[in-house]
């Protein structure tokens, strides 16, 4: 099998990029599917139609309606057709994203990502995952291509709730562990193949980079300040977690993530923070030493993500509900199966109460 490493086309970071829509949009097409919420579109939707009137390019403004689904994607599958657009833009969160991603891919045109939170891997990525309209995991949209550009704007991101970009972390915590199993174990990564050295060696510098600035990057945002730390963590949660988890391959963090929503008391988490218990939940599968998972539960604790089920909003554990997350963390069609070992439900679910007990010890 070969060794197959893939990536956006283009990737753009700096404070005040988003001023620039228009005329990056403009290699692409002239009119496009711009998809938002309405949040975002009270927030930053002027400075965005004002990029575009000066570039001559005619948006179509659709709301989000939530949920990355089939009938939200067989929906705006229409707009594009109805409207005639020739570019699909997806402003805000990873929903959005991945939701952008697969109605350009169905109607065959170009897709620009442009992030306003710094809170998930998914900008940079050729995956949409699939959720149904209840937001329960579906499954995987594997992609023919990366988007053709990610456009990050720090300025806007700096602006948006701390705690999604620490979530961003606790996605970007799992590229690494997940990426050196599927190593180990010679799995066939997203990208197709087996894990380059260039994905390998980016998903440790996404690591090192988290461990190195993500604490100081907190303490950074919650001042409301722009640092050199901050500009690090957006760069490894967004563009080296996004090629080092594609290309280095997933494997228990996100399976567990999947896992996790199955239960309607996790559905007010985000993402990341799912990912990191899914972390722990890994480390504690691969029985690593007691200084490695003590090192990741105390950079968890410092940063603000989960490290127990209560946290997690699991506030009455069962062994039903538990038994019920591995079972659906270890599906067929999940990544649990890349890890070097076999692993069952019954495995996971012990990994789980454990990794649940260790977060509590280290809490006091």
């Amino acid at each position: 099998m070969a060794n197959i490493l893939i990536s956006p086309s283009k990737y753009v970071q700096g404070a005040g990029e988003m001023k620039k829509l228009g005329e990056y949009t403009s290699v692409y097409g002239k009119k496009a599917l711009v998809l938002i919420s309405e949040g975002g579109y009270r927030r930053i939707g002027a400075e965005v139609e004002e990029s575009f009137a000066k570039a001559n390019i005619t948006p179509v403004f659709d709301y989000f309606h939530g949920e990355c689904s089939k009938t939200e994607i067989n929906r705006l599958q229409g707009v594009v057709k109805e409207n005639g657009c020739d570019v699909v833009i997806g402003i805000g969160g990873g929903k959005i994203f991945d939701t952008a991603k697969a109605v350009a891919y169905y109607v065959g045109t170009p897709v620009l990502i442009c992030p306003t939170i710094a809170s998930t891997d998914a900008p940079c990525s050729a995956l949409s995952v699939i959720y149904t309209d209840e937001g329960v995991f579906e499954e995987y949209l594997f992609l023919p291509a990366n988007p053709n550009m990610v456009l990050m704007d720090t300025d806007i991101i700096v602006k948006s709730p701390v705690r999604l970009t620490v979530s961003g972390m606790g996605d970007a915590l799992a590229t690494y562990f997940e990426a050196r199993a599927c190593e180990k174990s010679g799995a066939t990564t997203c990208a197709g193949g087996l894990c380059t050295m260039a994905a390998m060696n980016l998903a440790k510098l996404c690591f090192d980079t988290l461990m190195e600035e993500g604490v100081k990057a907190k303490i950074a945002l919650d001042a409301g300040a722009c640092t050199k730390a901050v500009e690090k963590v957006i760069e490894a949660n967004t563009l080296l977690s996004g090629i080092g988890f594609e290309s280095g391959g997933l494997a228990g963090a996100h399976a567990i993530h999947n896992g996790l929503t199955v239960l309607e008391e996790c559905h007010g988490m985000y993402h990341g923070e799912k990912v990191a218990f899914g972390t722990l939940t890994q480390l504690v599968l691969e029985n690593v030493p007691a200084e490695e998972l003590e090192d990741i539960i105390g950079f968890c604790v410092d940063v603000g993500l989960p490290v127990t089920l209560a946290e997690l909003g699991i506030k009455e554990v069962t062994e039903e509900k538990i038994m019920k997350v591995a079972e659906a963390a270890c599906a067929e069609n999940d990544t649990l199966h890349n890890m070097p070992f076999e692993v069952t439900p019954k495995s996971v679910y012990d990994a789980i109460l454990a990794a649940d007990a260790y977060g509590r010890a280290y809490q006091g």
